[in-house]
């Protein structure tokens, strides 16, 4: 053996003591079983050192140095690859052994790395004694508090998002075409369907002559059809309200009702100039009355909804809809009683024959008219009129009561004065006089009997207000007068001009 193999081998023999000094400090390669790679420093960068069973190879620059787990160089059990190209014969002596100082420096730098890693088998032992002693702690704690429970919950609410998630996700993957239908509250479809059953159809049947020669002289035939609506109902009575002229000079009155029974209706009272109708059915049925809305409070533009019969029962319940062409109309009407200026509400829904007495409808459901009559020519569409809901309850409550409406009595027939053919003024002194409302009969019982007023007497104005015919006289007297009202009359009596106080007594027949 030559000097620097001897030497090589001293250097091995005093770090293995010094490995032995320090049991504590430097593993064992028993059991450590350590990997490290160590990088040379920038100045030594061109040449690392393996050092195994005390051999030293130079191998290929940059490469690093790693042990097996018996800290045996790599060298001995594992091949390097072929770029890190090495040999024991191909290289002589002076490439393959150093200078002594030069390996202790490269060893003393090895035993310092080694110093400053911790045993592996104590931080191994450390990890497994921590994780016995928190497992037994958690196994001791547990039982005492919530936190089964509290998975329990989270795993339901956990399965309640998959399932909602899952059902979304469903929903939205499909799509189904479906009929497109109004579900708001005042929907068209909702309101006729609350409103129908209300709607009744109603007949008029009048005593005529039949066959003269047959043993009956008459019989009972039906002479008109409408619709009226049920406005009230207190227990088994239910009250119906209708048109005037629908159910005039009737010997029998039958309802149809929404399940198609016909019923017998009992008249309660009616009132020819405002052409207002209560009936009254008695018994168990299953009806909503239908509430009533403001009518003052419509504008020009509201949609309305009309329901009715028209032509006849077969088209029962017939919806048309339209808007409220103007408010605060006013139409002549002839009625049994007379001439007489409605206040009425303009509508282009359609009203035809068989409408009168139906409710016209608000977009809220509520009754703010009822249907009564329409203009009938030659182009003209969309002109129907309805009598307002303001006006409706204040006549319907009286007819409830009384049967009929108490309005002011004067106590005369009157005629207007222009509409008197010439040949009947002959006993008229009209010398002064062109319009007003002729006298043609006095109650001599009246009020206005007992003031002195006579027959062919021209009744001009009443409280100063102008007279021009009997509708203008009637309309002061019942709009703007109530029963027990003194009012001074002025009037000519065979040319001149005379004024009287009367005191305005009931029209209703004690």
């Amino acid at each position: 053996m030559d000097n620097k193999q001897f030497e090589s081998n001293q250097n091995e023999i005093e770090n293995t003591k010094q490995y032995e000094d320090n049991p504590n400090e430097i593993s064992n390669d028993s059991l450590n079983k350590e990997n490290y790679e160590t990088t040379m420093d920038n100045s030594e960068q061109s040449e690392c050192q393996n050092v195994a069973d005390h051999e030293v190879v130079s191998c290929g620059k940059n490469e690093e140095i790693s042990t097996d787990g018996n800290g045996e160089a790599g060298a001995a059990n594992e091949e390097f690859s072929n770029n890190n190209r090495w040999s024991n014969t191909d290289t002589d002596e002076s490439d393959r052994i150093e200078e002594p100082s030069s390996t202790n420096a490269k060893n003393e730098r090895r035993m310092d790395m080694r110093k400053e890693k911790r045993p592996v088998w104590r931080s191994v032992v450390g990890s497994i004694l921590a994780g016995v002693i928190g497992s037994a702690a958690t196994l001791t704690v547990l039982p005492y508090t919530n936190y089964f429970e509290l998975q329990n919950e989270g795993a339901s609410i956990q399965k309640e998002a998959i399932e909602q998630t899952t059902d979304t996700a469903s929903s939205a993957s499909t799509v189904n075409a479906q009929p497109v239908s109004a579900t708001t509250s005042n929907s068209i479809a909702d309101i006729v369907e609350q409103s129908s059953q209300a709607i009744v159809g109603v007949a008029n049947y009048s005593n005529q002559q039949s066959n003269p020669f047959a043993q009956q002289s008459s019989q009972e035939v039906t002479t008109a059809t409408g619709t009226g609506f049920v406005y009230k109902v207190s227990g088994n009575e239910v009250y119906i309200a209708t048109n005037n002229h629908v159910i005039e000079g009737a010997s029998k009155i039958e309802v149809s009702l929404y399940n198609g029974d016909v019923v017998t209706a009992e008249l309660v009272g009616t009132d020819a100039l405002t052409d207002i109708a209560v009936l009254k059915i008695t018994g168990s049925y299953d009806i909503t009355a239908l509430p009533f809305g403001d009518s003052s409070s419509l504008r020009a533009g509201d949609e309305v909804i009309a329901i009715g019969n028209p032509l006849g029962l077969d088209l029962s319940r017939t919806v048309t809809q339209g808007i409220i062409s103007a408010v605060d109309r006013t139409i002549t009407a002839s009625t049994s009683a007379g001439e007489w200026d409605m206040d009425v509400i303009q509508t282009d829904a359609a009203i035809n024959a068989g409408n009168s007495g139906g409710p016209l409808l608000n977009s809220s459901g509520q009754v703010i008219g009822i249907n009564s009559m329409k203009i009938s020519e030659e182009g003209v569409e969309g002109l129907g009129f309805a009598i307002p809901s303001e006006q409706v309850l204040t006549i319907i409550e009286q007819l409830e009561k009384t049967g009929n409406i108490e309005r002011p009595y004067l106590g005369v027939s009157l005629a207007s004065l222009r509409e008197v053919p010439p040949y009947y003024l002959q006993n008229v002194n009209t010398a002064n006089v062109s319009e007003g409302a002729l006298v043609t009969s006095v109650d001599e019982n009246s009020a206005a009997g007992k003031a002195g007023l006579a027959m062919y007497d021209i009744i001009v104005s009443v409280n100063g207000e102008k007279v021009s015919d009997t509708d203008s006289l009637r309309k002061l007297l019942y709009t703007e007068h109530k029963v027990g009202d003194t009012v001074r009359i002025e009037f000519y009596h065979e040319g001149q001009l005379k004024s009287v106080n009367v005191t305005l007594t009931s029209n209703q027949v004690n």
